[in-house]
């Protein structure tokens, strides 16, 4: 045996041993190529089959879109959005072949012309590639250099490289067996990167030009193919005399293949020389982000809300662990966000802040806000956010916790990008000035969800979503006198009426805290009593506390708890006698769902965000359904209706100023809310079909307005949606949303219908105040004058022990 081998390749005549040595190469390539494909032994690693060519996953950019099907934004880790071959320009078609495989319709995967000529200048000194767009393809899809492994002998130095190519080569030729020349072509436009963050030709036309890739010229065509060899170097943006060198290469091989045409004749070389003179027009836009997009502070909570969907199952085939991967699966997520509705509280929010802005500017015009409950400026506050910030923990750690280094690069000035209403600024400051620039803006957060559908219509997280990435919807607070309508819906439940009666005055509860005793004795926000009898529905409206806690203490803290947990708070209470007069945090989004309970007779149902999502195919993966249950009685629901509504007769009344044109035919409540010392400002605004909260406050609980006057919920939050129910109702797109609650069921309408109140001062000053829900009075005033009810505390009351 060993005899015939050396004979037939050691002797003969020369020209058959060539083909010999000939013949067994290529068996010998052929053999390794399958060799490497099967991954015969486990030595070469796994290699896509035929399965994963027929169905490539090709991360792409899933696309938020608004019930009214405007696009939101986008989430992705590569931004991709992919088309068809029809949508593809044949201009870019020719410019990429020209470029990068003249021969694609010529081979099938591998050029062999190509590789020996690149052997041939490669020992010529001169270096280049030999990839077939097919090849190109295979690794943009399947990544077979990082996601591959290359088995046993991919340890051996110089096998790894030609075990990857083997396996790029396999899987350009299955490509080319399962695939059509234009489908191949389509796939390599849509999953190519561009740089820029732009993947796909969709994202790269779009980020360059502003254009789409059906409309590319021949010049953009030319820049876009020339950035494929070096994303960076030749990026118009980043090297723009590069890229038109680039360019103008690309073009003088479109023209050398007479591929250029203009008005349906081919260029003369004086039409292509005015084309290789024309600079690179770009599109002035930054490099597209995430972030861009309507309601960003929104479409970060949709994230954790679709994971949540995905972790209860209401997502069929994902669950917990197996979720929805928002940045590659190519989603079409229709939310329930209303494009206009959304304007209308942004246009709201970005209004009033501003006007409150001023106010808080003029307020603390001499001195810092930042200031305990004593009126003292806190020492060091912005130093110490300072070095918190991730510049100072970086400084931490680089000089070792060395304090007079850690101070002195934070004191030194550089170039700042700081917020104001009028756009960003750019200000040579310290990192410590700028923590305190920063500290003196008010902040807000705005929700507005359906009480019958429970879809959200509008969601506002802050005034700037770039500076600021808290979500005030989502963010815990004090909520003030707001929540005293868990502590009136209890009492509703217990049997209690709106006309009946408590005691408006002095109240105290003798506490043991840490061994020693401590007196509670909440106060009225007005600082008095009117030691007289006051209704439930007029304690409710004018936010009187006494009342509240009297109440509360009737019903019990416990109870009380429960009735908010049923009706949608889910962030746990404190439940201590403060929690009345709402010590305890919680949520926007959890308080407005509340109210919506209420204004749904009862029903309670999550806040839901998404209407329905579809897979890459089109092919419907969810549908958003009503999942209701009875969170309290219809007896209950309805009489807190009333109360709601008899809210604008007191500390709500500055509603009227925005409603009054639609008061004919839509039925408004609301309720106010302070926190102590001003900290949190609040207004929860309802309509039978639209239901409405805001958040006012400073970034920190010490920062804050020192007034009532100027800080309290009915002077910042309540304006904000007058503003937008406003705007709202005046588009005739939402006549739906004007509306009255039904009359009352089997309920005898005097339990709500009394005669009106007079509350009396100790001056005996009296006013007469009327809360059968029909009141022409729009603002409660003595004597001609304005009385408001702040919903909070006296800031003395914080110290008296308001939490126990």
């Amino acid at each position: 045996m060993n005899y015939k081998l050396r004979t037939i390749f050691f002797s003969g005549p020369w020209y058959k041993r060539v083909a010999v040595w000939i013949a067994t190469f290529i068996i010998a390539i052929i053999l390794f190529f399958i060799a490497v494909d099967c991954n015969f032994c486990y030595l070469f690693g796994r290699s896509p089959g035929f399965d994963d060519i027929k169905d490539p996953v090709v991360n792409e950019a899933s696309e938020v879109y608004t019930c009214d099907e405007v696009l939101m934004g986008r989430y992705f880790n590569e931004n991709r959005t992919p088309v068809t071959f029809e949508e593809i320009s044949p201009v870019l078609i020719r410019t990429l072949i020209d470029t990068e495989d003249e021969r694609f319709y010529q081979h099938h995967g591998i050029d062999v012309v190509g590789l020996f000529s690149a052997i041939k200048d490669i020992m010529r000194g001169r270096a280049r590639g030999a990839s077939t767009i097919t090849q190109q393809l295979a690794k943009n899809l399947f990544r077979v250099r990082t996601q591959y492994s290359t088995g046993l002998l991919g340890r051996l130095p110089g096998i790894k490289i030609l075990i990857m190519k083997a396996k790029e080569w396999n899987v350009a030729l299955k490509l080319e067996w399962v695939f059509s020349k234009e489908e191949i072509l389509t796939m390599y436009l849509n999953t190519v990167d561009f740089g820029s963050n732009a993947y796909g030709i969709k994202t790269a036309a779009r980020t360059f030009f502003g254009t789409t890739p059906d409309a590319l010229t021949y010049e953009q065509a030319a820049t876009l193919v020339g950035l494929l060899k070096a994303t960076s170097f030749y990026n118009p943006r980043l090297n723009p005399h590069n890229s038109l060198q680039r360019r103008n290469t690309v073009l003088q091989l479109v023209y050398d293949h007479h591929h250029i045409f203009l008005n349906g004749l081919e260029a003369s070389a004086a039409q292509f020389d005015s084309l290789l003179a024309l600079p690179i027009a770009l599109r002035t836009r930054t490099t597209e982000s995430y972030q861009d997009g309507m309601a960003p502070y929104f479409r970060e909570a949709l994230k954790s809300y679709i994971d949540s969907l995905c972790s209860q199952g209401f997502v069929p085939g994902y669950d917990a662990i197996n979720k929805l991967d928002l940045d590659a699966d190519g989603l079409r997520i229709y939310t329930s966000i209303d494009s206009r509705m959304q304007a209308y509280a942004e246009d709201a929010v970005q209004k009033q802040m501003q006007a409150i802005q001023k106010r808080f500017n003029d307020h603390w015009r001499y001195s810092n806000p930042w200031q305990n409950a004593r009126r003292q400026e806190i020492s060091n506050f912005a130093e110490d956010i300072a070095r918190r910030s991730p510049y100072g923990k970086y400084l931490e750690a680089k000089y070792q916790g060395n304090a007079d280094s850690v101070d002195f690069y934070l004191r030194q000035p550089h170039s700042v990008r700081l917020f104001s209403y009028d756009g960003p600024i750019l200000q040579e400051m310290s990192t410590i000035d700028s923590v305190r620039y920063m500290l003196r803006f008010m902040h807000t957060g705005f929700v507005a969800i359906e009480p019958d559908t429970r879809f959200v219509r509008a969601w506002v997280g802050d005034i700037d979503f770039h500076s600021w990435q808290m979500d005030n919807v989502r963010a815990v607070h004090q909520p003030g006198s707001t929540f005293k309508l868990f502590v009136y819906t209890e009492a509703m439940n217990q049997g209690l009426n709106p006309i009946d009666h408590r005691p408006d005055s002095y109240i105290a509860f003798v506490d043991t805290i840490a061994g020693k005793p401590k007196i509670w004795a909440p106060h009225n926000a007005n600082g008095y009593f009117s030691n007289r009898e006051v209704s439930l529905k007029s304690a409710f409206a004018m936010s009187i506390n006494s009342v509240a806690v009297r109440v509360g203490m009737e019903c019990g803290v416990h109870n009380i708890a429960k009735t908010a947990y049923a009706m949608g708070i889910k962030t746990k209470l404190q439940e201590m006698r403060s929690l009345v007069l709402g010590s305890s945090e919680v949520n926007l989004l959890e308080m407005v769902n509340s109210y919506c309970t209420v204004a749904n007779d009862g029903r309670y149902n999550m806040p839901l965000l998404v209407e329905r999502i579809e897979d890459r195919d089109g092919n419907l993966i969810y549908q958003a359904r009503k999942n209701e249950n009875k969170a309290i009685s219809y007896r209950s629901a309805y009489l807190m209706q009333r109360m709601l509504v008899g809210g604008l007769s007191g500390t709500s009344g500055g509603l009227w100023h925005y409603i009054r044109p639609f008061y004919a035919d839509t039925e408004f409540g609301g309720k106010t809310g302070t926190s102590n010392n001003h900290a949190d400002a609040w207004f929860i605004g309802v309509t039978p079909k639209l239901v409405g909260g805001v958040w006012v406050g400073g970034e920190y609980p010490s920062i804050h307005f020192r007034t009532g006057q100027l800080g309290q919920g009915s002077k910042t939050a309540l304006p904000i949606f007058g503003e937008f129910i406003q705007s709202v109702l005046s588009d005739e797109h939402f006549s739906k949303y004007r509306a009255k609650f039904p009359p009352a069921k089997g309920i005898d309408s005097r339990l709500w219908i009394g005669s009106s109140y007079s509350y009396q001062r100790p001056d005996t000053t009296t006013f007469d105040y009327d809360f059968s829900g029909s009141s022409s009075s729009s603002d409660a005033t003595y004597g001609g004058q304005e009385q408001t009810y702040s919903e909070e505390s006296t800031p003395e009351q914080k110290e008296e022990g308001d939490e126990e």
